[in-house]
């Protein structure tokens, strides 16, 4: 059904919770057709990750262990992926705290439009 949900279970060290619940994220938007909530959206939106996160933390814990490790390497686990999560949380902060401090910057749309790591599809 959806190509960005890596395999989770047999991974070495387990998944962790970021993993599934970012599995679980990109499940929710995959059936629902949201990328993006709107106030509208958001609560039920989140509720259904939470819950389906529990699920899958507790279908994992539930499963036999696999015989062979999965063929791909999840997002977070990539190197290159976790660097662009680092500069874009730091870009994040920098924003936050010319607000916080009164400081000229600009709102650029990239900057609007970027994914964040929760909707990155990571």
């Amino acid at each position: 059904m959806c190509r960005n949900i890596t395999t989770l279970r047999g991974l070495v060290p387990p998944a962790t919770e970021e993993e599934v619940e970012a599995a679980s994220r990109q499940f929710v938007r995959k059936v629902t057709g949201i990328q993006r909530t709107s106030a509208a959206t958001e609560e039920p939106f989140e509720r259904a990750v939470s819950e389906i996160q529990e699920i899958v933390a507790r279908l994992l814990d539930e499963l036999p262990e696999r015989r062979q490790p999965p063929p791909t390497v999840p997002p977070l686990r990539r190197e290159e992926v976790r660097a662009r999560i680092a500069a874009r949380e730091a870009a994040e902060r920098e924003h936050e705290r010319a607000h916080a401090l009164g400081l000229a910057h600009s709102h650029d749309d990239a900057e609007e439009d970027a994914p964040t790591a929760r909707t990155a599809g990571v």
